[in-house]
């Protein structure tokens, strides 16, 4: 299995196609653009049916070996094993299975409506970042360790991705991690998870601004290929490849779990602010996994909402960004929206570099077809199922209520947003699968704005908010981003 960039054209210097572990530990192509594999494995009803009896951690050996196919199968199988574990997705609730990793929960079932959430967020974060990031995080030490080599990792966060990745990461060999958030627009629970960290490896940066500036400093270093070279700079954000396609896996297994038989097909509803979750989806449709529609399910911050009813896709500026009470998805620039648009344009390198070209220069593009549009190819993606809504504050409390008085399960802010529009989505003999974004207690205000009554914690987090925090803050000055990472690499600047 090979990889291209989506922006690959005659003139680009990453036309030659890669290898897995050639992309493993970066992010953005030297050209800008993301890697995608040249074309998508493709799965038989034949495996599927294998699968279903399958582990989680032998499932995802399984998917992973047909994009890492440069990685021994030996090696793979015991990365993944020793990732998806019942110790390290130990957080299950009381009447879930912790040997299940992503357990089902049937909300409703009827002929006309069946409604599953599918919990992602077991890992030691509490969130459904862990799920790809634990992976990540043995990975590169692997290929760290094979070639006696380091790492210095630099990446953004509206949240969730910053912890999960910490976590993963600390006290590996070889590996630092320098770790950008929006200061002071996360909640407590998030903030204290990543500040209260003490390892020497671990360095958290608060940017005086929005997730989207703390992105664009991670995209601006990345380009800088020199400076990325010298200084050894990966990524973990969805950008990364490894990361995406280690969440195919969870639509593979809540497919398999929700069915009995391969030509039954089922619905997935996804709360998505960087498109990289939803993005996984795709790709498990892509391979040929039985999925009817993808639902994106998006806040007050609605570009991605917008670009799907409308076909035009409009960034929002920094001001224009709310900061909302599913901070994790208070972002106006998709990253990982460029996988999908290349696919939409027909696989053309040339025509997606203008297009996101043309998202720096003038802010976004319109794919609608109408006078003076940048084209027609809006009316493609019904081929694709996606299908998008978007949720508020007063949605996400009324949801949050309805499940807990429905269900007794207190769900977070951004599974609200989920299970909000899912239910607008939902067609008869059809399951709709939500996807879990994280545990409540990590959203408290909101839970206790809605419920009138704290989130339960699991064991080792009741004082979370109390511990000491080391953080420094920062403006969104990429001169001075580079320079602090140098100072605190050891290598030469």
């Amino acid at each position: 299995m090979q990889y291209v960039s989506t922006r690959a054209t005659s003139a680009s210097a990453a036309r030659n196609p890669q290898q897995f572990s050639d992309i493993l530990l970066g992010g953005l192509a030297p050209d800008g653009g993301l890697y995608l594999p040249e074309q998508y494995p493709q799965v038989t009803s034949a495996e599927l049916d294998a699968w279903r009896k399958l582990s989680y951690a032998e499932l995802a050996y399984e998917i992973l070996r047909k994009f890492a196919t440069d990685i021994p199968d030996a090696d793979l199988k015991a990365l993944t094993a020793k990732t998806y574990t019942p110790e390290v997705y130990k957080n299950a609730r009381a009447d879930e299975s912790a040997s299940q990793i992503t357990p089902l929960r049937v909300l409703e079932q009827s002929p006309e409506r069946t409604l599953i959430l599918q919990g992602l967020s077991n890992g030691p974060t509490l969130a459904f970042k862990d799920m790809a990031m634990q992976l990540l995080g043995n990975l590169f030490e692997y290929a760290l360790a094979k070639n006696g080599d380091e790492l210095n990792i630099f990446g953004a966060t509206s949240g969730d991705t910053g912890s999960a990745a910490e976590y993963a990461m600390r006290g590996k060999r070889g590996i630092r991690v320098f770790m950008l958030s929006p200061h002071k627009k996360m909640s407590a629970f998030q903030t204290a998870q990543m500040f209260s960290l003490q390892d020497p490896n671990i360095h958290n940066i608060a940017v005086e601004g929005v997730f989207d500036d703390c992105q664009d400093m991670v995209k601006a270093v990345s380009n800088d290929l020199e400076f990325k070279v010298r200084q050894k700079i990966g990524t973990v954000n969805s950008i990364n490849w490894a990361r995406v396609v280690a969440q195919v896996v969870y639509y593979f297994r809540g497919y398999l779990s929700a069915t009995t038989s391969n030509d039954q097909k089922v619905s997935f509803t996804v709360p998505s602010g960087n498109f990289g979750n939803i993005c996984a989806g795709h790709i498990a449709r892509m391979m040929g996994l039985p999925i009817a529609k993808l639902v994106v399910a998006t806040n007050e911050n609605n570009v991605l909402d917008e670009f799907f009813r409308t076909g035009v896709y409009r960034v929002r500026k920094s001001s224009e960004t709310y900061h909302t009470s599913s901070p994790s998805m208070d972002i106006s620039k998709a990253s990982n929206f460029e996988r999908f648009v290349y696919d939409l344009v027909g696989r053309d390198a040339d025509r997606t570099h203008a297009l996101f070209r043309k998202v720096d220069t003038h802010g976004g593009f319109d794919l609608s077809g109408a006078p003076g549009s940048d084209g027609d190819e809006f009316k493609l993606v019904a081929n694709y199922g996606f299908q998008s809504g978007c949720s508020t504050h007063e949605d996400r409390l009324a949801t949050i209520r309805d499940v807990f008085d429905d269900y007794g399960i207190t769900i977070d802010t951004h599974t609200a947003d989920g299970i909000k529009v899912a239910r607008e989505h939902v067609e008869p003999g059809v399951p709709m699968i939500v996807l879990e974004t994280a545990l409540a207690a990590k959203f408290n205000e909101t839970i206790l704005e809605a419920l009138g009554t704290d989130a339960a914690r699991p064991a080792g987090f009741e004082d979370i908010e109390t511990l000491p925090q080391r953080f420094v803050v920062m403006q969104p000055n990429v001169a001075e981003m580079k320079q602090f990472i140098a100072a605190h690499t050891g290598l030469a600047k």
